[in-house]
């Protein structure tokens, strides 16, 4: 999981924490944060302009083939977290780091999901990402550094 998201494509979301994100002890349950990631995810596709509804209308499906999260500091009930995605590769397969940070800069959790490409109509796994999201991830990270973004 990287920890410094510097020169990637990234995404952040606001997400406050409410009474139904909570466990027993007060804390957020350990399987909402999943939701969290999910949030942060679709903007930092959003941001792409690759969409989950682009994908589907492109023929690929993305399930999450491995995921990873390491709680560091509980998250709980009042709290706006910043969610914040990361691209960290995208040629193979589409890998996002995260990370989750309270009001005061602090990161709570870190965490990867790895999603792999499979072809919609046949439902084969695919080698390699297909062009039309490479395509699109080289066009934001031009935008990116040309400080359209």
């Amino acid at each position: 999981m990287k920890k410094n998201f510097d020169g990637y494509l990234t995404a952040t979301v606001n997400v406050d924490i409410h009474f139904y994100d909570l466990d027993m002890t007060g804390d957020v349950w350990h399987g909402r944060d999943f939701k969290f990631l999910e949030v942060a995810r679709a903007a930092l596709l959003e941001t792409i302009g690759y969409s989950y509804g682009q994908m589907l209308a492109s023929g690929y499906l993305w399930p999450i083939y491995d995921s990873r999260i390491r709680y560091r500091k509980p998250l709980t009930l009042g709290q706006t977290v910043s969610v914040t995605a990361c691209l960290s590769e995208w040629e193979m397969r589409l890998a996002v780091d995260y990370r989750l940070d309270d009001e005061q800069g602090r990161t709570c959790t870190r965490a990867r999901t790895i999603q792999v490409p499979v072809n919609a109509s046949s439902m084969k796994l695919q080698l390699g990402c297909p062009p039309i999201f490479i395509d699109k991830v080289e066009q934001a990270m031009i935008s990116k550094r040309l400080g359209n973004s």
